[in-house]
């Protein structure tokens, strides 16, 4: 199990990493943008993305 959870965890450092390293112009501008949204807004975005993932999860492993 926790073999899965650090499998997990270094993909999302690699997907998260690719931005900034490809195109860290554009990243630091999208960063602006998210610090100035509506924290409602960033929540709802988040709860909605995390079900997502649970919903693709429970697929992919069912």
């Amino acid at each position: 199990m926790l073999e899965y959870f650090l499998t997990a965890l270094a993909l999302v450092l690699v997907i998260e990493g690719l931005m900034p390293a490809l195109n860290p112009n554009a990243f630091r501008r999208t960063m602006q943008t998210i610090s100035g949204m509506d924290d409602r807004f960033l929540r709802i975005w988040g709860l909605m993305s995390m079900t997502i993932g649970a919903v693709l999860l429970y697929f992919f492993k069912g």
